[in-house]
């Protein structure tokens, strides 16, 4: 998949990058997710992207037969675990709410969509 160890460096940069925007929004649009620090925010940004890369395959795989009864939907939540696994983790990362959960999922969903539409170097370089 990765000719060059650059190109898995590149490939890990942008998909953190683009952890960290989504989760910006998120904070940004929702009172009911706050995060402490900036520094706070890194962490948590780079480790949803671990969660998302490594575990979230595992995890998926696990549910395939329920997703398929659900039409997929099972796999909405996954990524909410994914989610609620980084704010358990990121001490200062807090999601008050199952809606606030919900509603961060769908955020982080879409501003993936926006970036994997929008040209630029980010584009194919993370999983969803």
């Amino acid at each position: 998949m990765y000719d060059r160890p650059i190109d898995l460096a590149r490939s890990l940069f942008f998909s953190w990058a683009a952890n960290a925007i989504a989760l910006v929004v998120v904070i940004a649009v929702f009172d009911k997710v706050t995060i402490g620090s900036l520094g706070d925010l890194i962490l948590a940004a780079l480790l949803f992207g671990i969660l998302n890369t490594l575990l979230k395959p595992v995890v998926k795989a696990i549910t395939l037969p329920l997703a398929i009864i659900t039409l997929r939907l099972a796999w909405f939540g996954v990524s909410m675990l994914m989610l609620l696994l980084t704010a358990l983790i990121v001490d200062s990362f807090d999601i008050h709410g199952f809606w606030a959960l919900v509603w961060a999922t769908v955020v982080v969903w879409a501003v993936n969509l926006f970036l994997d539409l929008v040209p630029g170097p980010w584009q194919d370089t993370r999983r969803d």
